[in-house]
């Protein structure tokens, strides 16, 4: 079944529907034999809503079928559209010679992943920036000392470094206070060897063999906590300030010793492009979806691409009928609704792409999840309401 283009500026009726040869724009699916069909009875509804064959309507097969087919390519971008947004953070980075359209498209966390790494290499934690140490002499009662001056890095000449860490703090308070375990007590107290530990922390006290006194854990949690908050009050804090490689230390150093710091080169932590990248999909300009198979779109869709159909016949007729407003005829004049036809048609084309638009964002995942459990606790209420068993034995 296909369309004869007559070249006439008025529709022929519907026998020439029928006759020969198909034509589109683009030929996208001219091969569908349901699209071909569909072309044809969608025409026939169409001009029968416009006032066929009540009036003429001043538009030709090659039009409709130009229209019809606009109509279907509407459809598939929209639909496109919403898949590219819905699955772009799980395509990028895969091969973009594979045709994406009407395939199930599987999560995956490779996209998260990603992200996660460019965290982690800012912080330190993973990534695939590698962190370098170097170090710098303090001398006592210096305060401020200049990085590039004093750090020369080996075999990068002229590459910029970004300080990521300064190791300049206090010995830690765990190691600043006794042996929990270095109380000799007298032979048979509780001690470590009843836990299996006493002939390994072994020694004599006075011939006799040592035992230890087993402390409790916020012992050691409470002496830790006293010796930080003493250096806190009585003590000044180690601290320090960077700005643009210039570094200055915290209190003013009562010693000389040597500083180490962890960085990494600029060039490797800015923004830069992958050129293994290229053949794979990166933005929506090429993630691979084509126009969709018309046979496979269901009734809604179908319905939705007549109603477009016809509301983009009305704004193309009603463009034609408004440059002649009004048609002389014997002793009067007839007067065409161009205007209010063009204006019709453009509404209805708006609220159509909005309500696909709204549907299909009801269907995305987000959407779907949280419908989901607002079902969940919608049940839980209903189910709460009800008696629980009692089980007697």
């Amino acid at each position: 079944m296909s369309l004869n283009i007559t070249g006439s500026i008025f529709y022929p009726g519907s026998s020439s529907l029928l006759e020969v040869v198909s034509f589109s724009a683009f030929g996208f699916y001219n091969s569908d034999t349901t699209y071909i069909s569909e072309s044809v009875s969608s025409t026939v509804w169409a001009v029968r809503r416009l006032g066929y064959p009540s009036i003429d309507i001043e538009l030709s097969n090659e039009q409709f079928v130009t229209y019809f087919e606009e109509a279907v390519n509407e459809y598939s971008a929209q639909i496109n559209s919403f898949n590219i947004k819905e699955h772009l953070l799980t395509l990028q980075g895969s091969p973009t010679s594979s045709n994406l359209t009407g395939k199930e498209i599987r999560g995956s966390l490779g996209g998260i992943v990603k992200l996660s790494e460019q965290y982690g290499a800012e912080v330190g934690a993973g990534g695939d920036i590698t962190w370098h140490t170097g170090s710098i002499p303090v001398a006592t009662g210096t305060q401020l000392y200049d990085l590039n001056a004093l750090f020369a890095v080996p075999s990068a000449s002229g590459r910029d470094i970004r300080i990521k860490k300064i190791f300049h703090q206090r010995t830690p308070a765990s190691v600043r206070y006794f042996d929990p375990w270095g109380l000799p007590t007298a032979p048979g107290s509780y001690n470590m060897g009843f836990f299996g530990f006493g002939s390994e922390l072994g020694g004599t006290v006075g011939g006799v063999g040592a035992t230890y006194v087993l402390r409790p854990v916020y012992e050691d949690l409470l002496r830790m906590q006293a010796i930080e908050l003493n250096d806190q009050v009585r003590k000044s804090a180690y601290s320090f300030e960077i700005i643009n490689n210039q570094l200055r230390l915290f209190p003013i150093p009562q010693s000389d010793f040597t500083l180490f710091f962890q960085y990494v080169f600029k060039d490797e932590s800015d923004v830069s492009f992958d050129t293994s990248s290229l053949g794979k999909i990166t933005d929506p300009s090429n993630v691979p979806y084509d126009t969709i198979t018309y046979s496979y779109i269901n009734s809604v869709g179908r319905q939705w691409i007549r109603n477009y159909f016809l509301a983009i016949c009305k704004i193309s007729l009603g463009g034609i009928r408004g440059k002649y407003p009004n048609i002389p005829i014997p002793d009067a004049e007839v007067s065409l609704d161009g205007e209010s036809m063009r204006a019709e048609g453009i509404n209805e084309r708006d609220k159509l792409i909005e309500q696909l638009q709204q549907m299909l964002e009801k269907t995305s995942r987000r959407s779907q999840m949280e419908s989901k459990n607002d079902i969940d606790e919608n049940m839980n209420k209903i189910l709460g309401k009800f008696p629980l068993p009692i089980y007697i034995r």
